[in-house]
């Protein structure tokens, strides 16, 4: 397999003060990229401002000889993203790839959970990764070429306690993600999420010193490396930590088709067991193709001749 690299291509890497994206930039940055390093410098709930941290990650690529340029815009705010890709564009022509690392915290239960906070989470993790690839994304069309990572969570694909603000932004990412890498296919733009477990400022405080150590950002970088490459995958959910990486699956079993008078609520609940069954499970391609199956499978329990034939 040949080497992973980046020259000639321009990445912005959003939230790449610390942890996650300071590592991500400097990836990059080694394997031949110029890197945006956006930043906005507030503190974990987002509250605050400020340059230091992008510029210390800029003055790092330099020093390794890399080229790099240090951002503050606040990813949640279209007008300040907009100017950002226009900086960029016009330093470097081009924009090839966009990390969505940026985000904040404010957990409380939901009942405890004032609106605002489950808004401000929501606006810098999905409305912000929105904004940015929204505003990448006509210049990857223009050249025929992009790659676009989202930064997702266990909290989101799973759940967790306290965090119903962060684990809905973080799931709100994956319809996007799908979304785009259907509609981006014809460019060679890839879209791709990226679930890791890692020690940053956002974790310090829930894991012990012993975990914490293995789960260190540089151990989740090659995966989002490999994510933005010009062989990555598209449409993919990858799981990673501790340099272990794993894919995670959105599956539809194969159901049951309940017809005429069988057509109950309590035959849904009878066929439960049967409903939930994972063997025989598949991934669906696009939306439309869990209409074909639903239309498959009711002509066929009811004796009718198949609506499709592929």
């Amino acid at each position: 397999m040949t080497d992973v690299r980046f020259d000639g291509q321009v990445a912005i890497v959003t939230g790449a003060g610390v942890g996650l994206g300071r590592s991500h930039a400097l990836g990059l940055a080694a394997r031949g990229a110029k890197v945006v390093v956006n930043d906005l410098g507030g503190a974990v709930d987002g509250t605050g401002s400020g340059s230091d941290a992008a510029k210390a990650v800029v003055a790092e690529i330099q020093a390794m000889g890399g080229e790099a340029m240090a951002n503050g815009a606040d990813v949640s705010n279209a007008e300040q993203v907009s100017a950002m890709v226009a900086d960029v564009i016009a330093q470097w022509g081009r924009i090839d790839i966009l990390v969505n690392n940026a985000g904040i915290l404010r957990d409380k239960t939901f009942a405890k959970m004032e609106m605002a906070d489950f808004q401000a989470v929501m606006d810098v993790h999905l409305l912000g990764s929105a904004n940015c690839a929204h505003a990448v994304w006509p210049h990857m069309v223009a050249q025929g070429y992009g790659r676009i990572v989202f930064t997702t969570s266990a909290s989101g694909m799973f759940g967790n306690f306290g965090q119903s603000n962060y684990g809905a932004a973080k799931s709100g990412m994956l319809g996007l993600m799908n979304v785009l890498a259907i509609e981006g296919a014809k460019f060679d733009i890839r879209a791709n999420m990226l679930a890791p477990s890692a020690a940053t400022r956002m974790t310090e405080s829930l894991l012990s010193e012993d975990v914490l150590a293995l789960l260190q950002p540089e151990t989740i970088t090659p995966g989002v490396l490999a994510l933005v490459s010009g062989d990555a995958p598209t449409k993919m959910i990858l799981g990673a930590g501790a340099g272990c990486f794993a894919e995670i699956q959105i599956r539809e079993s194969a159901g049951v088709a309940l017809t005429d008078e069988a057509l109950t609520p309590e035959a849904v609940l009878g066929a439960m067991e049967q409903i939930r069954d994972p063997a025989g499970a598949e991934v669906m391609d696009h939306a439309f193709a869990q209409t074909r199956k639903y239309a498959r499978m009711a002509a066929a329990a009811r004796g009718l001749p198949l609506p499709w034939n592929d």
